[in-house]
């Protein structure tokens, strides 16, 4: 068979004309994943996670990428060194704490919470006490946000843990970030309800309000570069809610220039489309996203990789969307690697210009051997 093709390889290879002669495979939502399954990703405390120690960043992340297999990871900003050095983690007879060497404050810390949100955090939703309805409000939450100084964030050390991680993994696995995109950011801003009737009724506030949005995505695009991301993972939920036109009018524009500010950056863009694509198909596609993701079918949609594939014709990456509950938590061995194969094979029809991923998160009671099963089965069905 010869020599096998690095992780990072199978994944530049996805993204070239040519396509990917081995398959790679990856999860998404990296982060849910790992607060789901800490004590299966990682052998370090949980504390570790809320730690500025340089080493328990590194410790846990290499665990998790060790033992899950993927071909892609999560590459991380770090807080500065004056902060790191400021701050330390005690265990005290009530908890771990979080302290300040020069104050001696300190915050308690709690450990994840799966599948849910975190101790004090309340509930889910995003529902403001007061709506910003004038450009001055929104102004006060999202102020101008200021051009991205490589250097001195370099130079602060934001950058130390990343450096750390690309030296031991970046010519093995991929590297990643993440921004989200504008209309997106609107959620929380105004929360569900709100953001649907400023988009139905205050058209000129959500762009406004998109505008300051896209602003802050393109400085994480500046960051991203600087810390040596070769992709974007660019995360949109809620807009498949929006009208065809309003999709159209708002979000497109937006999302085009997002995706050429990172193109200019010399960084690959992934666009993530949560949802029904029916009836935003073109307007997606016009986007000029270097890949497309979508999730997989339910919630009474069905988004089939077949048609994804033909709609694309070459012209972008696809990323596949195995299910995640039916097939991936629930199926069976030989029923999940019947899928790979069926989504690999529409992956080559794409010319080769396929990752085979995952269509939403996975679930907390999928446990980290399952998802390596995964990416071991992608691994041999895609070579």
């Amino acid at each position: 068979m010869g020599v096998s093709m690095t992780g990072r390889q199978k994944v530049e290879a996805a993204f070239s004309k040519p396509g990917a002669p081995e398959i790679p495979a990856v999860i998404c939502y990296e982060g849910i994943y790992v607060r789901d399954h800490w004590d299966q990703v990682t052998s370090c405390p949980w504390w570790y996670v809320h730690s500025n120690n340089l080493d328990h960043q590194f410790a846990w992340r290499r665990d998790a990428i060790e033992r899950t297999g993927q071909d892609w990871f999560f590459l991380p900003a770090t807080a500065s060194r004056e902060e790191r050095e400021r701050t330390a983690i005690e265990e005290r007879a009530n908890g771990f704490f979080s302290v300040n060497r020069r104050t001696g404050e300190a915050e308690k810390l709690h450990p994840p919470v799966i599948g849910g949100w975190g101790v004090g955090c309340g509930e889910g939703s995003v529902r403001p006490e007061e709506i910003a309805d004038t450009p001055r409000k929104i102004d006060s939450i999202l102020p101008p946000v200021e051009p991205f100084d490589a250097k001195a964030f370099r130079a602060g050390g934001r950058a130390d843990l990343a450096d750390r991680l690309l030296c031991e993994y970046g010519d093995k696995l991929w590297p990643i970030s993440h921004v989200a995109g504008p209309v997106w950011g609107l959620y929380n801003l105004w929360g569900f309800e709100e953001m649907m009737v400023m988009v139905a009724s205050r058209v000129d506030l959500v762009k406004y309000a998109c505008e300051r949005n896209l602003a802050h995505s393109i400085r994480g695009v500046g960051m991203a570069a600087e810390l040596g991301a070769a992709g974007i993972w660019i995360e949109e939920c809620m807009t498949d809610m929006l009208s065809p036109k309003a999709f159209a009018e708002i979000n497109v524009p937006l999302l085009k220039r997002l995706c050429e500010e990172i193109r200019a950056s010399g960084v690959k863009s992934i666009y993530y489309y949560c949802g029904n694509p029916a009836g935003k198909w073109d307007e997606i596609l016009s986007i000029g996203a270097d890949a497309i993701s979508l999730e997989e079918s339910k919630k009474g949609f069905i988004v089939d990789v077949d048609e994804v594939v033909e709609r694309v014709g070459g012209e972008a990456t696809v990323f596949g969307n195995l299910d995640a509950i039916g097939l991936l938590t629930n199926g069976s061995d030989v029923e999940l690697a019947a899928e790979i194969k069926r989504q690999v094979a529409a992956g080559r029809r794409n010319g080769d210009r396929f990752v085979m991923s995952i269509g939403s998160p996975v679930t907390p009671a999928t446990p980290v051997t399952r998802v390596r099963r995964y990416c071991d089965l992608v691994h041999e069905i895609g070579r």
